[in-house]
């Protein structure tokens, strides 16, 4: 059976680690072995923060949603249930972007909110 000379694919697979790794600091762009250890945790991190990016976007909407009814005399809580009860279905996004850029619309959808909150009220 023939020998298999690996020289090329090594090369190759280094060589790409190697690029990967490329602007890290110390060794760890250089060395092979400090190279792949890294490499291996930067995307590691990536595939983690690919999904922390959205928990923290979804953080930013909730807080400016929140301080946006806060100054139109509703909490965050009041507003996303009376939203609901309206059968307004905006998403964070929209209504955080809705808060920053066009306070007035904004301020209509609290009322509406308000609103369907005081026809739901159970009469005690």
């Amino acid at each position: 059976m023939a020998r298999v000379k690996r020289s090329v694919a090594a090369k190759k697979k280094r060589r790409k680690v190697l690029n990967h790794a490329k602007g890290y600091w110390g060794t760890k762009k250089s060395s092979y072995r400090r190279a792949k250890e890294q490499v291996l945790r930067s995307f590691q991190y990536q595939y983690r923060d690919r999904k922390v990016r959205k928990r923290d976007f979804r953080r930013l909407w909730i807080a400016r949603i929140n301080a946006a009814a806060r100054l139109n005399g509703s909490t965050y809580g009041e507003f996303m249930h009376g939203l609901k009860l309206a059968d307004i279905q905006l998403n964070r996004k929209v209504l955080a972007d809705l808060a920053v850029h066009e306070p007035d619309a904004f301020a209509s959808l609290v009322s509406q909110a308000r609103d369907a909150r005081s026809k739901h009220a159970t009469p005690a």
